[in-house]
């Protein structure tokens, strides 16, 4: 097992225990974003198959506190628990992590139960993939103009939308999205085309703050922000 020298840390180095199917794309996002990873599993298969992709991967036992300062965990930025099958080896992790005083710790729950145990240990940062990608689906299937969204707590949303039919053409000023449906405009994404050598391609550019005369074109996407049942309302009325 490879041993990590005490060194101080710098920003963006996280730690990313249990690499199935989530712990590897949490793993290979970051890395691609520049931050430096260490992946642990105590699979050796699964620390070898994503060695090449991150800064350290190590195979070692989450469940053996000593195994865990032996990497200096306790030094990076944060923690991610992704380990999905064994809700006992999971719980353990999390408390080698909380005894070690790890200042930022994220933890995979499957189903309210175990999330109500992890909240009981004081764990504040906690996803449920099959839970969140069920309300993403859901979400969009009753609502396809929504492209993607930011659910808040209070039930607000920030959303970004396709333009509704109703208000293509029509300036800002003339909409009143504030006045006659309390939701706020964040920006507006607008799609050009731009030569890309011998071809015209399709992007999107973000508007920044639109003036009051802008007006909304038929390709245009809305992000806005409000109640879910101010937007939904909105979105129903303008279709």
């Amino acid at each position: 097992m490879p041993e990590r020298k005490k060194q101080i840390m710098a920003n963006n180095q996280f730690v990313v225990i249990g690499i199935g199917q989530f712990g590897e794309a949490i793993a290979r996002s970051l890395s691609e974003k520049g931050a430096e990873v260490m992946a642990i599993d105590k699979r050796q298969d699964k620390v070898d198959y994503i060695a090449n992709d991150v800064a350290y991967a190590v195979a070692l036992d989450a469940t053996d506190k000593k195994a865990l300062i032996s990497q200096n965990v306790q030094n990076f930025d944060a923690v991610v628990i992704s380990i999905g099958e064994d809700f006992e080896e999971l719980l353990l992790c999390a408390v080698n992590l909380i005894e070690l005083d790890i200042k930022r710790i994220i933890v995979r729950a499957k189903g309210k139960i175990n999330r109500k145990i992890l909240e009981k240990l004081g764990l504040k940062e906690i996803f449920s993939p099959e839970f969140e990608v069920g309300a993403v689906v859901a979400k969009r299937l009753l609502h396809p103009t929504m492209v993607n969204f930011l659910d808040l707590p209070d039930n607000y949303i920030i959303t970004e939308i396709k333009a509704p039919k109703a208000v293509i053409g029509q300036t800002l000023e003339a909409i009143k999205l504030r006045e006659s449906y309390n939701i706020n405009l964040v920006t507006i994404k607008k799609e050009v085309e731009e030569r890309r050598g011998n071809e015209m391609v399709k992007r999107q550019h973000i508007l920044g703050v639109p003036h009051r005369n802008t007006v909304i074109e038929e390709n245009d996407f809305i992000v806005i922000f409000g109640s879910n049942k101010d937007i939904e309302k909105f979105i129903e009325i303008n279709s």
